[in-house]
């Protein structure tokens, strides 16, 4: 049977992690998390760490321990694109190769979850383009419940593509702006006939919406 490797993606908050969650509890379908990748990839000691020290000095973006000092590394990346450009160069070919190399290692359907698919130059290394979509308001309300200020909201999803260009080239769109029976529903769809749900998922299973 050929590999199919399912991009996964969709704008911020719209309810990527809670389609990944799905798929893996209901279907056992392998999950790539590009941002796992990406936090390997600054791990202390990490190469790609070092570089970003460099830029930015320790004393600014690193903790006393040598770890990542992310809300600092955040607030500038999202108040300079030239800058954001610049760390996405650093991370994105550790997570491309990882993600082809885990692959490699599985059998049958991969979901490749990947904020940035589009943004990266990831499209032509997945076999399908899954862009999971919500109402602007939705979005928001999301944000805010995580604690994000509206300049904060503003930057991060002026940082990605704008939905309704993803939407245009997936091939499966999974409108997030109903129930979640309703998104489950339309990833049966998409997923089969080539997969039979191993059990029914609970509501702990996919707690934490989006």
């Amino acid at each position: 049977m050929t590999q199919r490797i399912i991009g996964l993606t969709g704008g911020i908050a719209m309810g990527k992690s809670t389609a990944s969650r799905y798929l893996q509890t209901a279907y056992q379908v392998p999950v790539l998390d590009a941002d796992e990748l990406a936090r390997d990839a600054v791990q202390p000691g990490s190469g790609v760490l070092a570089t970003i020290a460099q830029r930015y000095g320790p004393s600014r973006v690193l903790h006393p321990d040598g770890s990542l000092n992310r809300p600092e590394l955040a607030a500038i990346i999202f108040r300079d694109a030239e800058q954001r450009r610049w760390v996405e160069a650093q991370i994105h070919p550790y997570v491309r190769d990882r993600m082809a190399e885990i692959t490699q290692g599985l059998q049958g359907d991969v979901v490749w979850s990947v904020p940035l698919l589009f943004e990266a130059g990831l499209t032509n290394r997945v076999s399908q383009i899954w862009v999971v979509h919500c109402t602007p308001e939705q979005q928001h309300l999301r944000l805010q419940q995580r604690g994000l200020s509206p300049q904060e909201i503003q930057s991060r999803i002026e940082a990605q593509w704008p939905i309704e260009r993803k939407l245009a080239q997936a091939d499966v769109r999974l409108d997030n702006t109903g129930s979640l029976d309703s998104l489950y529903r339309q990833i049966d769809r998409a997923i089969a006939p080539s997969h039979h749900r191993a059990r029914e998922a609970t509501a702990d299973d996919l707690a934490d919406r989006p």
